[in-house]
């Protein structure tokens, strides 16, 4: 991997975890509107964990990627 594909990779990683994050609470505040409507709002809610596992990955790889020097 090149030097420039590095960067724009730990920029991308950044992106995506904020992304993530916002479309967690996304998520969060529609299960909420849709309580006592059937499941739909546990299957949000699971959604949102797994957006969370999701960016925690992605917060490891950037840590990892930030100790290689671009």
């Amino acid at each position: 991997m090149g030097n420039d594909d590095l960067v724009k990779l730990k920029t991308l990683l950044g992106y995506w975890i904020e992304h993530n994050q916002e479309h967690g609470q996304e998520f969060r505040e529609w299960a909420d509107k849709v309580t006592g409507l059937g499941d739909a709002g546990e299957d949000l809610r699971q959604a949102a964990e797994e957006m969370d596992k999701a960016s925690q990955l992605l917060s490891r790889a950037r840590e990892k990627l930030e100790k290689v020097e671009a």
